[in-house]
């Protein structure tokens, strides 16, 4: 499918790609970008990766001590919000 087609009826190639399809868009007879649907996921699986990690118990006093070692200069763009 052209990038022109897909960008006068984008809703629908939306709609085959949700049913399962793979779309290949083309511009000037050249493959630009393929269109598929995107993998089932809840984020359940990142969720248990970062939960495989165990906590840096100091890690907020490594932040404060870096914190503490800014210039006065460097330290006009931190935000404490």
């Amino acid at each position: 499918m052209t990038a022109t087609e897909v960008s006068r009826n984008f809703a629908s190639v939306l709609d085959r790609a949700e049913r399962g399809e793979t779309i290949v868009i083309t511009r000037g007879g050249r493959r630009l970008a393929t269109l598929a649907p995107a993998p089932p996921g809840n984020g359940a699986g990142i969720r248990d990766f970062l939960m495989s990690f165990q906590v840096d118990e100091e890690f907020g006093t490594d932040v404060l001590s870096a914190r503490d070692g800014l210039t006065d200069e460097m330290s006009a763009t931190w935000h404490d919000d």
